[in-house]
């Protein structure tokens, strides 16, 4: 230390190694910690102040530390010092502020100061704590590069789930309009009459399906841009209907014992057709796949109005069941039931259901397997009463 502090605390070889010891753990600190008198004259100048102000402490040691300030502060300072000793009003000490300080070269830069107070024997210390905020600038302009970085990685990751979505929902008309294409090519090889009819009709339901399937691209467009879309009266008799014959287009429903039971008293629903027959599709198509190894095979589609206007749809299954692990997670992205599967498609009807205003889950049915439940809401006069 200076030899104010020795003269005041080196009193033995106990003290001279005390304050050696003291010095050493200042220096330490990466920020500045910087010792002065009354008279405003440095008696300590760490490490982290040589590196920060450019001074070796041999330099600085004696002076008064305006030698580190630019003006206004290098004329005010020890003014301040006065003022605070004449009448113990502290304007910085143990407070605190931001100002500016100067480099050995003549630089100037931002720093958070502050001041405590000591006294040893007969002298009055104050020691500065001082941190350049200028780094603390860079690393928040860093922090800003980083920023922009995840954002442009977020869009990235937004447009790979875009991608994966569209891929997982034209899955099923794209496999259709091959699947006619292909039957229509075998009828061909023998165009008798009857045949060309049955080609004429596959080719109606080709150009059906590409039709649906720009209609998906368009809802779900809107959908993920938050647009608004339109919501219409419909069957719901008829979206099980369509949905069950899009689902087990690849006859993947063979062996399974197929049945819905729909109440008719609330057939009508307020919804956009095309989504929440991706909905039935995916649930449906969820259903076989999990059945694939199961000795029974029963699916079961029912509904009934329940309280709030809102009707209840049920998609059940007999299969071996969630892991309760699994169930827990079942709606998250990228969480499958299947080892190849992309984790999307239940994502995607919770979103669809949610925009709905109704509500998607799923717990274990009575037949062993799965029922998937989602609520839509009625159209019927009387439950929209309720």
């Amino acid at each position: 230390m200076s030899d104010i502090i020795n003269q005041e605390m080196a009193t033995s070889p106990l003290a001279n190694e005390r304050i050696s010891s003291i010095h050493a753990l200042i220096d330490t600190v990466p920020d500045a910690m910087i010792v002065i008198d009354s008279r405003s004259s440095i008696v300590s100048f760490s490490k982290g102040a040589e590196k920060m102000f450019g001074y070796d402490e041999t330099e600085v040691l004696g002076e008064n530390v305006r030698i580190l300030m630019p003006p206004p502060d290098r004329e005010a300072h020890d003014g301040y010092i006065h003022d605070y000793l004449a009448t113990g009003i502290r304007k910085i000490i143990g407070i605190g502020r931001v100002t500016t300080a100067r480099r050995s070269d003549g630089t100037t830069f931002p720093i958070t100061l502050s001041v405590g107070e000591m006294v040893i024997g007969n002298s009055r210390l104050f020691t500065g704590f001082i941190r350049d905020m200028s780094e603390q600038r860079e690393t928040e302009r860093q922090l800003h590069v980083l920023q922009a970085e995840l954002a442009h990685v977020s869009r990235i990751t937004s447009m790979g789930t875009l991608a994966n979505s569209l891929a997982h929902e034209l899955n099923q008309p794209l496999t259709a309009v091959a699947n006619y294409v292909e039957a229509a090519k075998d009828l061909l090889d023998d165009p008798t009459a009857g045949h060309l009819a049955l080609v004429r009709d596959a080719l109606s339901e080709c150009a059906a399906e590409a039709l649906r399937a720009g209609t998906i691209i368009h809802r779900l467009r809107e959908f993920i841009m938050r647009g608004d879309t339109v919501r219409e009266i419909a069957s719901l008799s008829r979206l099980v209907r369509e949905a069950t014959a899009l689902a087990l287009v690849n006859g993947d429903g063979r062996d399974v014992d197929f049945s819905s039971q729909l109440d008719p008293s609330c057939d009508l629903v307020l919804v956009v057709p095309v989504q929440i027959q991706q909905v039935l599709v995916n649930l449906i198509r969820n259903a076989l796949e999990a059945m694939a190894d199961s000795a029974t095979k029963r699916i079961i589609i029912s509904s009934e109005a329940i309280e709030g206007g809102k009707v209840s749809v049920c998609v059940s299954d007999s299969g071996p069941g969630l892991d309760p692990h699994i169930a827990e997670r079942l709606f998250h992205p990228f969480m499958s039931t299947k080892a190849s599967g992309m984790g999307l498609g239940l994502s995607i009807c919770h979103t669809i259901i949610n925009a709905h205003g109704g509500k998607i889950g799923a717990r274990p049915s009575d037949m062993g397997g799965t029922v998937f439940t989602f609520t839509l809401a009625s159209a019927n006069m009387e439950d929209a009463d309720e």
